[in-house]
């Protein structure tokens, strides 16, 4: 870990950790949504990485363009400004409850109910972050009816209605990578914006500028940078959605690294089932006599060990039935 002066945005973060850089990865899938074989193609690319590239998408150029600037507007205001968000989901720094901190700055937003006003935010800011969340929140039911016909299950929206539940527990977050030139100081290493993780939900959809700095870590466990597409969605599986394929689909391991000159500006959409929603495999995912590798639990207790736990952590290891059976 090192220590860096503060730029304005981030004036409260400290420690930093680093990580030496890693080569581009070619290999990431690309999935055009519109083509026959979409359902074979990203069942595939679920099993092998748990992440793809989308292209022909449906969404609006303009509704990701859009808030990408309502946001760079937002995050570029004075920390004094932007701190009376804080009570509605704006951060820095600080990466949950249990000291993982980043080279970031953040706006979290609940999807369900439909985001009406943020009282710091201008209507403008309101009006995009509105547009993209039902925009994406769409293409997300889609996805995920299109990976049911590939993995056969039926009814085909079996996981689309845990999105489009009223109660859905999904959510929306704005992150900004301030540029960092004191990088250039570092003997060549990054500064790590979000240290790694999987997501606990279903779905992850996100979308960044041309920054690069996301990176996804491979079965060999090796890093790897995903080349960045402004005009593209990368979808990652989550750690629910691997226990309801009881491991045939992988939650991806991936993290977020800070460049020296240009900040990075991504948005990212969670589609989680509802709170009271028992995750457990689905029994038309499972072979004859095949046993669930998990033990079933409630999406609620699921985020409340997340929460509580470091954002690395294996948190779904608390859950499989092996583990518990040599205890």
């Amino acid at each position: 870990m090192v220590v860096l002066s503060q730029p304005p945005a981030l004036e409260h973060c400290s420690l930093i950790k680093t990580c030496k850089p890693t080569c581009v990865f070619s290999g990431i899938p690309v999935i055009d949504l519109r083509d026959p074989e979409a359902k074979t193609l990203i069942v595939k690319a679920c099993e092998e990485y748990g992440f793809f590239k989308l292209i022909n998408h449906g969404v609006p150029m303009e509704f990701m363009t859009r808030l990408e600037a309502e946001a760079l507007s937002f995050f570029n205001l004075p920390q004094s400004d932007k701190d009376k968000a804080t009570p509605f989901g704006y951060g820095s720094n600080k990466i949950g409850p249990n000291g993982d901190v980043g080279w970031i700055e953040y706006l979290l937003v609940n999807t369900n109910p439909q985001l009406t006003s943020l009282k710091t935010l201008s209507e403008n800011f309101c009006y995009a972050v509105n547009d993209y969340i039902l925009a994406v929140k769409r293409l997300a039911f889609e996805v995920v009816e299109i990976m049911a016909d590939g993995l056969e299950i039926e009814p085909r929206n079996m996981l689309s209605r845990l999105l489009r539940d009223e109660k859905s527990d999904s959510c929306f977050r704005l992150n900004h990578y301030p540029p960092c030139p004191q990088l250039q100081a570092l003997s060549g290493r990054n500064l790590i914006g979000f240290g790694e993780h999987t997501d606990p939900q279903i779905i992850s959809i996100l979308r960044s500028n041309n920054t690069s700095g996301l990176q996804i870590c491979l079965r060999d466990r090796t890093w790897v940078s995903v080349p960045p597409d402004q005009t593209s969605f990368f979808i990652s599986v989550g750690d629910a959605l691997q226990v309801m394929s009881n491991g045939r689909l992988r939650s991806v391991r991936h993290r977020v690294l800070t460049d020296s000159m240009k900040s990075r500006v991504s948005m990212i959409y969670f589609g989680g089932p509802p709170m009271s929603e028992k995750i457990v495999a689905l029994p038309c995912l499972m072979a004859k006599g095949e046993e669930s590798l998990y033990k079933e639990f409630t999406w609620w207790e699921y985020k409340t060990c997340a929460y509580n736990s470091r954002l690395g952590a294996n948190r779904l290891g608390l859950f499989e039935k092996t583990a518990n059976a040599s205890l």
